[in-house]
């Protein structure tokens, strides 16, 4: 099922969405099946009302350009992100040339999240923004200290995420935070897909475009951490809470790694990026 949490006629509400952009509101699905149903996102996908209502005959009479996709989950903890994750990705310098052999993290703020559809607005101070197409792993139950075997059984579902990045700052801070953690600087979306519709979440194509020129061209299959060994290593450091995101890092194609070849994203690029069977999110840069 494919959850949008939405703004339609100046309210805030969550969609199921159909394969042709049509969708159904909360309301709509309420009057539907006689089922009373909560009024968040997360509480609709956390607590099973959308396995409920999967085998349900669902009318959808709203098509969604008439409303505004806002980010699928707000309500969350942490938003965790890997480096260094994808097998193309030029060096593995840090680690001796070798891959990490668990997940190399930092943290983003849940006020960097936006629609998939908003601006990325930037400050002028800015020189150097960077797009990181990835997926995003949404936590449906908490859990510690989890096996691998059992990691998968905690994921509510997933969607598309751009880790935008202010590589000047990342440098001058030689630590990632405040460079990734601009309000903006983590567009999503364009729905949560949820974990029932993905038979495996690592064999997923990803391509990000900028301007329609394709950058990043790669595939889930070339995660080096796949998202069961992500998760039990997490949950064995921190406890991971329903709505926790975990960004499963970026594969090669960043304006990083091809530095020499084209330019950091300046005010009126759109930068796009698709995620085979979870859609596709699409953004203009503001320089402000």
């Amino acid at each position: 099922m494919k959850v949008a949490r939405i703004l339609k006629d100046g309210k805030e509400t969550f969609a199921v969405v159909n394969d042709t952009g049509m969708f159904a509101t909360r309301e709509d699905l309420q009057n539907q099946t006689g089922i009373r149903l909560p009024s968040a996102l997360e509480d609709f996908v956390f607590e099973g009302h959308a396995q409920k209502l999967s085998t349900a005959r669902l009318s959808y009479s709203h098509d969604i350009k008439q409303a505004r996709l806002l980010p699928p989950v707000k309500r969350t903890f942490k938003i965790i992100c890997l480096a260094f994750n994808y097998s193309d990705q030029a060096s593995w310098v840090r680690f001796g040339k070798s891959p990490p052999k668990d997940p190399v993290i930092y943290m983003k703020p849940r006020t960097a999240l936006a629609g998939p559809l908003d601006d990325i607005t930037c400050p002028r101070s800015v020189t150097q923004l960077d797009y990181e197409g990835e997926l995003a792993v949404v936590i449906g139950r908490q859990c510690s200290k989890v096996e691998e075997g059992t990691a998968l059984d905690y994921v509510a579902g997933y969607f598309v995420i751009n880790d935008v990045s202010a590589r000047d700052i990342q440098f001058m801070d030689k630590q990632y935070t405040r460079a990734k953690g601009f309000d903006t600087f983590g567009p999503c979306g364009p729905w949560l897909t949820t974990k029932d519709e993905i038979a495996d979440p690592c064999d997923l194509r990803l391509v990000t475009r900028v301007n329609g020129e394709v950058r990043q061209d790669s595939s889930t299959k070339n995660l080096v951490l796949k998202i069961d060994r992500i998760i039990s290593s997490l949950s064995k450091a921190m406890t991971l809470e329903p709505g926790d995101i975990i960004s499963t890092g970026t594969p090669s194609g960043t304006v990083l790694s091809l530095s020499s070849h084209v330019k950091y994203l300046q005010h009126g690029d759109v930068v796009e990026v698709e995620i085979e069977k979870l859609g596709k999110i699409r953004n203009r840069i503001a320089i402000v």
